[in-house]
């Protein structure tokens, strides 16, 4: 076991000052300190209960890193010793004070890329949605840590899609990007960037790379977070593959970095890991491209990656593999470029065609959640569920409803193949059935039993509703498709939060005969 006694002394009198660390900036693919040094990540995965290769956690419950104080005054040191500038975080509760540990990391010398979701809240690739519910929640991690200066930024996904077979979730992830970044431009004084964290998938990785990147630049990713295990053991550049990586990413715009590595296929586990791909890493013939990357991972748990192990009295004790990094990554000596002589000429890409293992039209976006926009719409329904309703029975009201009327569905329907998406999608389940329910109601001249799906349903008088509200609605109305699905209406975001959203579009979509690509 190492000894910390020197590094803890040291790390409790950098603790009596409150100096805040300079806000990391992005200038083309790299990343800068405010005046103007490069800086590289040398980063290490910080979550109790979490998977490699972006598995979700183990279950909804999960144990907020940045929430005990106590726990962040165990573990600084280590983080310390091992050089570490940067920890990645899978998820965060923003109801909870982080203050304390933000102070302890930013003392250190420690900044923070966190994840938006949260396991029982983010973009799912089975059923991907983007609605008022998500938006709030990636909201709220962005009020909460975005007051603290050593927060770099934010992931709006990790591995949503990780196959040819789920890459429309892509596009909610895409979305999720334009407004979180939109919502930060607003609401903060400074960059926070919002990138995406990709797993390494060969049927993918290409098309999955140019679309975050392409397009319009507000709606695209600021850096590019890579999970790659590829170097396994005793292995070179050129033998591990990261060489193809290096070509790949050679013209990118924005900055690339791991976001996570550290193959612990080797003899012994974890504890046989040499690290010789961190030497690699922030030598010169990677960080002209890459600046740096996030080690898998700080605890050890079940999947076996871990550098520190935590006993059940709470002490921690370091693992095999600890030694071995902390060694190697305290003789990296990576080239630096002064942000003033930099001059980027990297462009964004071209959006990927879409074909058998890319689903996705890169130029069009599922439209920003809006709170105000879908109460205003529910309000003026004259068919709604009715109160009795558990939403454990909205599917099969979705199911006989777009069954009987497939037009009725239309508005919160969605194809990411031919980037068409109604424009109630983005609201939260309630909304949709009754926007579902009253369009059959209203296509049905309002019949007496049009409105009742044995009870499911009632007519109700509609709410009183504002002008503005008024013409809300209708611009959002007047702005759909007369396609078989509409096309998506940005609105004025606002900040609110709906009821709870099931992601009923893929529901729809089978109940309307599959003629929407999932």
């Amino acid at each position: 076991m190492v000894s910390f006694k020197q590094t803890f002394a040291s790390y409790l009198l950098l603790g009596h000052a409150w100096a805040a660390l300079p806000p990391i900036v992005m200038k083309g693919s790299k990343l800068f300190y405010e005046n103007g040094t490069q800086f590289y990540i040398k980063g290490i995965a910080y979550q109790q209960d979490s998977a490699a290769a972006g598995s979700r956690l183990s279950s909804d419950k999960f144990v907020d890193p940045l929430a005990s104080e106590s726990n962040c005054k165990r573990d600084v040191p280590y983080l310390q010793a091992l050089k570490t500038n940067v920890i990645r975080t899978y998820a965060i509760d923003p109801k909870k004070d982080h203050s304390a540990c933000m102070k302890l990391l930013d003392d250190a010398g420690i900044y923070v890329i966190s994840d938006l979701g949260e396991p029982s809240l983010s973009i799912n690739r089975d059923e991907p949605k983007w609605d008022v519910e998500l938006f709030q929640r990636y909201k709220d991690v962005v009020d909460e840590l975005g007051k603290y200066d050593n927060v770099i930024g934010f992931f709006a996904g990790n591995e949503v899609s990780n196959s040819k077979n789920n890459t429309g979730a892509s596009a909610y992830v895409k979305a999720a990007v334009r407004d979180t970044k939109a919502y930060i431009k607003k609401n903060n004084k400074r960059w926070l960037g919002v990138g995406y964290a990709a797993n390494d998938d060969a049927n993918i990785r290409s098309s999955i790379a140019h679309y975050f990147n392409c397009g319009h630049q507000d709606d695209a990713i600021d850096f590019w977070g890579y999970n790659i295990y590829e170097w396994c053991g005793d292995k070179t550049i050129e033998s591990s593959g990261y060489g193809k990586q290096i070509d790949f990413f050679r013209n990118y715009s924005v900055p690339v970095f791991f976001a996570e590595y550290g193959c612990n296929i080797v003899d012994g586990g974890a504890a046989g890991r040499k690290w010789e791909e961190t030497t690699a890493l922030y030598s010169d013939e990677m960080t002209g491209v890459f600046s740096g990357g996030i080690v898998y991972m700080y605890f050890q748990e079940a999947n076996d990656y871990g550098l520190v192990e935590i006993a059940d009295d709470g002490t921690a004790s370091t693992m095999k593999d600890f030694a071995p990094l902390q060694t190697k990554i305290a003789a990296v000596q990576p080239s630096a470029v002064p942000m003033d002589s930099y001059s980027p000429t990297n462009k964004p890409a071209e959006c990927p065609g879409t074909a058998s293992d890319w689903q996705v039209k890169g130029s069009v976006l599922p439209p920003t959640p809006n709170k105000e926009l879908c109460d205003c719409m529910y309000k003026s329904l004259s068919c709604t569920p009715s109160t009795e309703l558990q939403e454990d029975d909205y599917k099969k009201i979705f199911d006989d409803v777009c069954g009987a009327e497939k037009s009725a569905c239309d508005g919160i329907a969605h194809d990411t193949l031919n980037g068409e998406y109604g424009q109630w999608s983005m609201c939260d389940s309630k909304s949709q059935l009754g926007y579902a329910l009253n369009e059959y109601y209203r296509k049905q001249d309002q019949a007496g039993d049009a409105c009742d799906w044995q009870g499911s349903a009632v007519v109700v008088k509609p709410g009183s509703v504002d002008a503005a509200c008024k013409d809300m609605v209708a611009s959002a109305s007047a702005s759909a498709s007369h396609s078989s699905v509409a096309h998506p209406v940005v609105m004025e975001q606002v900040v609110g939060l709906g009821g709870l959203a099931m992601g009923l579009y893929i529901l729809v979509a089978m109940a309307v005969g599959g003629a929407l690509v999932l």
